[in-house]
């Protein structure tokens, strides 16, 4: 019996739990995001508006266009693709956010046959 109400009372402290999205508060604006590659930690600063999401990196910019699936998910495309990979669009999909940043998670928008789906995670912090 003891179990039992261990099991019932958890079950009703995590419905109780719920994620704060306020996701339209991040469909526009400018935004910092910490990244890792080959071990070196890198900042990347971007600005998104309603149709483009514009990254400055190394001290160049690199343009997409965004299409709004709904409120929490977005599809970017590269505009001026250097490479194959570059080609492909990136489904973002914010999962928690709070005062100034958001959670998000990242991926492929279409798998690409016999090869794994690599999903990403990261924190951007809104800046103006």
């Amino acid at each position: 019996m003891k179990v039992f109400s261990a099991l019932l009372l958890l079950v009703l402290l995590t419905n109780c739990y719920s994620i704060e999205r306020n996701c339209t508060d991040f469909k526009t604006g400018t935004f910092e995001f910490t990244y890792t590659i080959d071990g070196i930690e890198q900042t990347s600063r971007f600005k998104r508006t309603e149709k483009f999401n514009i990254d400055y990196r190394e001290g160049e910019a690199d343009s997409s266009s965004v299409r709004w699936i709904n409120d929490c998910e977005f599809v970017l495309k590269k505009l001026q693709p250097t490479s194959n990979s570059e080609k492909d669009a990136i489904h973002m999909k914010i999962l928690s956010t709070t005062e100034d940043s958001y959670t998000f998670e990242y991926k492929l928008a279409v798998k690409r046959p016999n090869k794994p789906l690599n999903v990403e995670k990261g924190v951007a912090f809104k800046i103006n």
